[in-house]
């Protein structure tokens, strides 16, 4: 059996539980010797002794006592067992979610929601069996089989030989069958995988398929990854059923030698009817932790599988981190620069530069506009400056100092980020908007409200602010969603704010009100503003022009309009329109 070295680390990291589960678990098989030995002397006194009832009281009450504590052991075993399973649990969910966090939204953008939620979700909880069932199981199947050969063999070295000689088919048969249980349950939990991230991405796009026509077509796909699964799922009982039929058949014949043997010895005379019978009673106990040991390697093979992609995950590397002593804390943004020295950055399996030894100064309480084709690199340009990459060439200054030198939440509890499609939770108005300050006053809210021009909307509400928006803000529209992200960044504040493409499918009306908004919260501040459109961009301090990774132009609008290149090409094709 190829256990995870892994996930027996886990283990060490909360032992006593699972130390408790099988000492517990052991002195419930030691019970059960007693409870034979008490039994075959019960039953020899009253049938072959001619003992009366008064003979054998003691004995019952000893019987019923075993009997107590057996119970009571594997109950409190099992339980241990679940109390272990559970903080292994709490310690890789938080572990998992530290480092999506670490890991930050480059990479949950570049995988399907779904295989991350089952992950999160299906995988963790597919480990249970592994942990509170399978870890005991192991040192029981070894250990009881031991106490009761150790019984045994005193009293009968015959039956003692032929247990501890067909006691290793078990585990013959377990893993000679398991390697196929493996290979199937991988494939199973591969496509349920696979099943969940289509499922999810399909409602997700929902709108967009019914839309153009290809809702049928995704449901046809559906419903052939759904068969697949069912084929997958239908393999790996097909091997289980396998499984418990070779074990319990091994068994059988183990327990049926023993009897042949000792019905005819008995019947020679060579054995007592007490051992034979404690023997006799004993013998399916002997096989019972070892069958258990299978069925229970099949039940913790998902969490197996799961494993592995659970610790492909924690072992991601995560971006670079200085430890430095370095503090944000008595330094004011509005009289450091920003500066980006010989920047370059190459995404992972991609031969070209994205950013191409880039050159800048973002001067403080200045607005700086990026602007240029798509995937010319402006969306890396602002990536890195909220720590979500960090430059493989270069650096990147605040001040004097190297902004990687400074502890990356501290740093990001500077700046204010109003995205392009902004997230909203299933939650109400308020706790979407106290993101941006979680410690806001009441005051502190109902201004960034006002400032955000969100109020006409609250108002019209029936709950106000405790409205629950929906999923991704489903039950506002998105220019409402647009106001509840400035109305955030007003809350928080921060001294350095980026906003991505603001006034992005919103129609004039809206993109004037927005404006008048943006132009508020950007006052005495950093600001770099990523945006197309002209109105957002023509009053900038200083437009930086991207193009394949390179800023090819930079400077007002007043005087890139009278150079040639991307900017005065844009602005003739739209001399007064609203998009550069």
């Amino acid at each position: 059996m190829n256990l995870d070295r892994r996930l027996l680390l886990l283990v060490t990291r909360h032992p006593l539980p699972f130390i408790a589960s099988v000492v517990l678990g052991t002195l419930g098989g030691v019970m059960m010797i007693g409870q034979a030995a008490v039994l075959s002397r019960i039953i020899d006194t009253m049938f072959l002794g001619d003992a009366g009832t008064g003979n054998i009281l003691i004995p019952l009450l000893l019987f019923g006592l075993f009997s107590f504590l057996r119970a009571l052991c594997n109950w409190t075993s099992e339980t241990e067992a679940n109390r272990g399973t559970l903080k292994i649990k709490r310690l890789l969910h938080e572990k998992m979610l530290r480092k999506i966090s670490a890991l930050g939204p480059l990479y949950t953008n570049s995988v399907q929601s779904g295989r991350l939620s089952v992950k999160i979700l299906k995988g963790i909880e597919s480990l249970d069996p592994y942990f509170s069932q399978l870890i005991p199981q192991l040192a029981l199947s070894m250990a009881v089989p031991l106490f009761i050969l150790a019984v045994v063999f005193p009293s009968d070295p015959l039956s003692g030989f032929i247990l501890l000689a067909t006691a290793p088919l078990i585990p013959l048969f377990m893993i000679l069958i398991g390697k196929a249980a493996q290979k199937a349950t991988a494939k199973q939990w591969e496509t349920l995988s696979r099943m969940s991230g289509n499922f999810l991405d399909v409602l997700q796009g929902l709108t967009t398929l019914k839309l153009f026509g290809k809702s049928r077509e995704r449901t046809r796909s559906i419903s052939e990854i759904s068969e697949s699964f069912r084929h997958s799922t239908m393999k790996v009982l097909k091997v289980a059923f396998l499984s418990s039929l070779a074990l319990e058949l091994v068994s059988t014949i183990g327990t049926a030698i023993i009897a042949v043997e000792i019905g005819l010895r008995l019947w020679a005379g060579s054995i007592g009817f007490q051992p034979a019978l404690f023997i006799l009673l004993l013998t399916p106990d002997f096989y019972l932790p070892l069958r258990q040991l299978g069925t229970k390697f099949h039940a913790g093979l998902e969490g197996v599988k799961a494993a592995d992609d659970i610790f492909a995950l924690l072992e991601k590397p995560e971006p670079k981190q200085n430890s430095t002593t370095d503090s944000l804390r008595t330094q004011r943004f509005s009289e450091q620069p920003i500066r980006f020295e010989t920047v370059s950055y190459t995404y992972s399996g991609s031969d070209r530069n994205v950013l191409n030894d880039i050159n800048c100064t973002l001067e403080p309480g200045c607005k700086t506009a990026v602007t240029g084709p798509s995937g010319a690199g402006k969306t890396t340009f602002i990536n890195m400056l909220l720590r979500f990459i960090e430059p493989l060439e270069g650096s990147i200054m605040y001040g004097n100092t190297n902004i990687q030198s400074y502890n990356r939440e501290e740093w990001l509890n500077r700046i204010s980020w109003v995205p392009q499609h902004p997230y909203l939770f299933n939650a109400t108005l308020r706790e979407n908007l106290l993101i941006g300050k979680t410690d806001a006053t009441e005051n502190e809210l109902l201004d960034a409200i006002e400032q955000s021009r969100l109020g006409a909307f609250i108002d019209s509400l029936p709950q106000g602010l405790d409205t629950k928006i929906g999923e991704q803000g489903a039950r506002i529209s998105g220019g409402e969603a647009q106001r509840l992200s400035l109305a955030r960044a007003f809350l928080k504040n921060a001294p350095i704010l980026i906003l991505d493409e603001p006034t992005s499918n919103t129609d004039p009306v809206l993109e004037k009100e927005l404006l008048e908004s943006m132009k508020r919260l950007i006052k005495g501040k950093t600001a770099i503003l990523i945006a197309h459109r002209l109105s957002t961009i023509r009053d900038a301090d200083l437009i930086l022009v991207f193009d394949r990774g390179n800023i090819v132009q930079s400077g007002t609008h007043a005087s890139l309009q009278q150079k040639d290149g991307f900017y005065r090409k844009a602005l003739l094709a739209y001399p007064e329109g609203t998009a550069v």
